[in-house]
C-alpha cells in the first residue's frame, strides 16, 4: 500500500496521522474483501483550502469536514468487476496498486467536530478517514437506505479497530 500525505495546516490531529491512515485503509480494504494493494492521496488541509476545493468541485460555497475523490468508477459498492474489465484504467502501472482515489480534510473541522461530539481529535480523524474510505469504495448516504449502510459499516469497522466514541 502506497500513502502519500500532504499537509497543507501546522495542525496535528493525532500522533501519528500517516500511522493511522495506513491502519484505517487496512481495516477498510480487509472489511470490504478488497483483493488489491491501494494506493490513496491525503491532503489535510485549512477550512479555506477545503472550502475551495468543495467550491469547485460540488458547488457548494462552505466548508466541510473531508471530501473524497474516487479513482474507480463502481457500479455497486466494492464491486471490482471493472477494475478486473480495464486494469490499465485502475492500476498503476509500476506498482500494480489499485490506484483508489484523494481524501482532503479539514484539521481545523476534524477538531471542532471532536469537541462538539465529545471524543478525542484521533477519534474524529479516524471517523473521516473510514468514511472518506467508503466512499472512495463507492458508497453514498444520498438516500437514507444508503445513509443506514454506510454509517453502519462505519461504525463496524471502527468498533473492530477498538476505536470508540469513548475510549480514545
Amino acid at each position: 500500500m502506497t500513502f502519500y500525505v500532504e499537509k497543507e495546516t501546522d495542525l496535528t490531529l493525532c500522533e501519528d496521522e500517516k500511522g493511522l491512515l495506513e491502519e484505517v485503509a487496512k481495516a477498510v480494504c480487509e472489511y470490504e474483501n478488497c483483493p488489491y494493494d491501494i494506493s490513496v492521496n491525503l491532503v489535510i488541509t485549512d477550512d479555506e483550502g477545503i472550502h475551495a476545493c468543495n467550491k469547485e468541485f460540488r458547488q457548494i460555497d462552505a466548508p466541510t469536514d473531508v471530501l473524497s475523490f474516487p479513482g474507480v468508477d463502481f457500479e455497486k459498492p466494492s464491486d471490482f468487476s471493472a477494475v478486473k474489465a480495464e486494469p490499465l484504467s485502475y492500476l498503476d502501472p509500476e506498482t500494480k496498486e489499485l490506484m483508489l482515489g484523494d481524501i482532503m480534510i479539514s484539521a481545523q473541522r476534524c477538531i471542532k467536530q471532536a469537541e462538539e461530539y465529545g471524543h478525542s481529535v484521533k477519534r474524529e480523524y479516524a471517523f473521516l478517514l473510514t468514511h472518506s474510505f467508503l466512499h472512495l469504495f463507492g458508497y453514498d448516504h444520498m438516500t437514507e437506505e444508503e445513509e443506514k449502510e454506510m454509517f453502519g459499516r462505519q461504525e463496524e469497522i471502527l468498533t473492530k479497530m477498538g476505536i470508540l466514541r469513548d475510549n480514545i
